[in-house]
């Protein structure tokens, strides 16, 4: 299966809007399609990033006695959000198209011209588009009718893209998911001869951090108390909205992998799209590379993979402590919203993000990795 969002309808009720938008980068880390040996200790931890554990159990407690002021404040940042989505619509090159799309997406009751299905539709077509555009465009689909990834999105990357392991991926999971094994066992050679892994959530978050400065949030979506200020509300939209990247469903991979026993030229596939994914442009790519060089590698192999798998889940809490400060130090929103305009990576991003910050990117000798089922939560929390 994949993890493919579809085009979303209005909520039956009016929720906390902060708390859902930093909840989606949270929940593509923590989907039980990614919960696999060597994955489900990572995603554990990257769950708390700008999610549910950044928020103290007394703030918790206290939501209910605030409706009014919440229903006030999520009013606010849907208001503000259809106004970038306004402003950047009429934009003619495909990256600002593509932060208006995304930003669109979650939106119910858009126009038809500013909705999320017209607007990728451009993005994928106007000047400067890539690979990016399309896979957004992988979305714009209707789950209920078993119709995602979008079809024609996806036939599109396997020509402009096929040396990237991971729209290869897109297409193995889909193929399990209508039981073509021998497609998919075909998907997986040709990931493995790919040159890269990426998922271009790097080009969605340079795209969501160009376009949220195109306004100033209004003093209504700012929380007083947060004192990050504006920094802080676009530094949450960014992150909130680019958890809603469509991701290939690595759990296919891992059982397909898993299955190889004596098939020896299923097993060197495996491996050697492990050591592309190694270098993979998301933690949870790097990880399931490091988790089949750990489950098929000889034992130095083994023991190079374990150690780099316990470095990437100390990199990953140490970056959620920094995000999760991003709604009360202006300094850190800033940076990060830096980050994200500079392109590159999702991993890129993390490991800049802990070296400016002075956090060493391997983990302490006599650091211990928490057990699997109790992550750590970010500090303060």
């Amino acid at each position: 299966m994949l993890t493919i969002l579809a085009r979303q309808r209005a909520p039956r009720r009016q929720a906390d809007q902060a708390g859902l938008i930093l909840a989606r980068y949270a929940a593509r880390f923590s989907s039980k399609e990614n919960a696999m040996p060597g994955l489900r200790q990572l995603a554990l931890v990257l769950a708390c990033v700008l999610g549910a554990c950044a928020l103290p159990g007394n703030v918790l407690a206290k939501k209910s006695k605030a409706r009014p002021q919440q229903q006030q404040h999520t009013a606010a940042l849907l208001a503000f959000q259809r106004d970038l989505v306004s402003v950047l619509a009429p934009r003619a090159d495909a990256l600002p198209l593509l932060g208006a799309a995304l930003l669109a997406r979650p939106l119910s009751g858009q126009p038809k011209a500013n909705d999320f299905h017209s607007l990728i539709e451009r993005a994928a077509a106007a000047p400067g588009h890539g690979p990016a555009q399309r896979w957004i465009q992988l979305a714009d689909c209707d789950a209920k009718a078993d119709a995602c990834p979008n079809a024609q999105a996806l036939a599109s990357l396997l020509e402009e893209a096929p040396d990237n392991a991971a729209v290869w991926l897109l297409k193995l999971g889909r193929d399990m998911h209508d039981t073509k094994r021998e497609a998919a066992r075909a998907d997986l050679a040709h990931a493995a001869q790919a040159k890269l892994y990426d998922d271009y959530t790097g080009t969605s978050l340079q795209a969501l951090a160009n376009s949220v400065s195109v306004l100033p949030p209004p003093a209504a979506t700012l929380d007083p108390k947060a004192g990050a200020g504006a920094a802080g509300v676009q530094a949450m939209l960014v992150f909130g909205v680019a958890g809603t990247q469509p991701q290939p469903g690595l759990r296919a991979v891992a059982d397909l992998c898993q299955d190889a026993g004596t098939d020896q030229q299923l097993s060197a596939d495996c491996r050697q799209l492990g050591k592309t994914l190694e270098w993979g442009s998301s933690p949870l790519a790097r990880s399931l590379g490091l988790h089949l060089g750990e489950t098929l590698g000889d034992e130095a192999e083994r023991n190079q993979a374990r150690r780099e798998r316990r470095d990437l889940v100390w990199q990953v809490q140490q970056f959620a402590r920094l995000a999760s400060r991003v709604q009360t130090d202006k300094a850190q929103a800033q940076h990060l919203l830096s980050l994200a305009r500079s392109g590159g990576t999702e991993m890129s991003l993390v490991l800049s993000a802990l070296r400016d910050a002075g956090v060493p990117t391997d983990a302490p000798a006599d650091w211990e990795m928490h057990p699997e089922g109790n992550a750590a939560p970010p500090a303060g929390t």
